[in-house]
């Protein structure tokens, strides 16, 4: 899963970023509204944790902006301690949910996850695929009741496919969820996925050429 941070404090982006990507999550960072804003119009991402106190563009501006063009990304916006005008402001404005500064960094993942499973973005943080089991919650993989150990890269390329089951995803795509911003070098989606294949099984994951990969759910 890819989520933009659009916050103009570093440290607290910083650390939002670190803990995005402790729990699997591809992190990048926007400083300002605008760049926030052309960010989120223009590339892929699954949620946005949005500052309303930003400079160049607010963040309700932001917000406005995003759902005027139709966007449907889910929208978790931070706000300062007793702004409770701006917060409700932003939910007006089409932000879904909100969280006020200063924050425990467990309740920003926790409320992150309740808002993709509530509008039907990963919908479960348990997938199963005939013996394979997924927690995304715990990080876990179980393969025939047997605990898996993966890298991070390959956790959340396992993780992309499994919610995107049954959907053939190209490697444009993997690479922006998996690796977010780092250019990977050539063929390192075919060198992760072997790695991967070699982990769960060399049929788990189906290469469709020139198209992409695609997990398929198992037969009922």
């Amino acid at each position: 899963m890819r989520v933009l941070i659009i916050e103009d404090e570093p440290a607290i982006a910083s650390d939002i970023q670190r803990a995005l990507a402790d729990a699997g999550y591809v992190a990048d960072i926007a400083r300002d509204g605008e760049e926030g804003w052309f960010r989120a119009s223009t590339e892929d991402y699954d949620a946005l944790v949005l500052d309303l106190g930003l400079p160049k563009l607010d963040g309700l501006s932001v917000v406005r902006q995003l759902r005027e063009e139709a966007s449907i990304v889910p929208i978790l916006v931070l706000t300062a301690r007793g702004a409770w005008l701006q917060r409700v402001e932003g939910i007006d404005a089409g932000a879904d949910d909100y969280l006020t500064k200063p924050f425990e960094m467990e309740e920003l993942l926790a409320r992150l996850a309740a808002l993709l499973r509530r509008v039907g973005r990963h919908v479960t943080p348990l997938i199963e695929i005939g013996s394979l089991r997924i927690d995304t919650r715990r990080l876990r993989v179980m393969l025939d009741g047997r605990s898996i150990d993966l890298s991070p890269l390959e956790f959340r390329l396992l993780r992309y496919l499994a919610h995107n089951r049954d959907r053939v995803v190209s490697q444009s795509e993997l690479v922006e969820h998996v690796y977010g911003l780092d250019e990977p070098e050539t063929n390192a989606v075919e060198a992760l996925l072997t790695r991967l294949r070699r982990k769960i099984g060399p049929d788990s994951i189906q290469t469709r050429r020139g198209h992409g990969y695609i997990m398929e759910s198992a037969a009922e």
